[in-house]
């Protein structure tokens, strides 16, 4: 099995729940996120970023609106829906579940191994 194939894995599984997060404390705009996420060390570029953000507006879970710019083109800004605020209360949940799920076992593994 390749390792740097399971990491990205492991990234993109949570990618979906960081966006929806970053984009829950308010209007966002795209290269923000890309800045938060990279300074996260979540390591996404524009050809991810974009066509998730399509598929989430898709879903229903987010929205955006045009707000105009003094220093060029108008910008898209990110709003969560009310759908997307419920869904991402359901990954919050999901979330802890599975952290306190894969400390325990974690923990187990090194007791036994001690």
């Amino acid at each position: 099995m390749d390792f740097e194939n399971a990491k990205v894995q492991m990234r993109k599984g949570i990618l979906e729940f960081c966006i929806l997060h970053i984009i829950s404390r308010g209007e966002v705009y795209a290269s923000d996120m890309l800045e938060e996420l990279t300074a996260a060390k979540m390591m996404v570029v524009e050809g991810t970023l974009y066509p998730l953000l399509t598929r989430l507006k898709n879903a229903g879970l987010l929205d955006y609106k045009w707000v105009e710019s003094s220093s060029g083109p108008p910008r898209k800004y990110y709003i969560l829906t009310e759908n997307g605020k419920q869904f991402l209360e359901q990954m919050e949940e999901t979330w802890n579940d599975l952290q306190g799920s894969v400390s325990q076992i974690i923990s187990d593994s090194l007791k036994a191994n001690n």
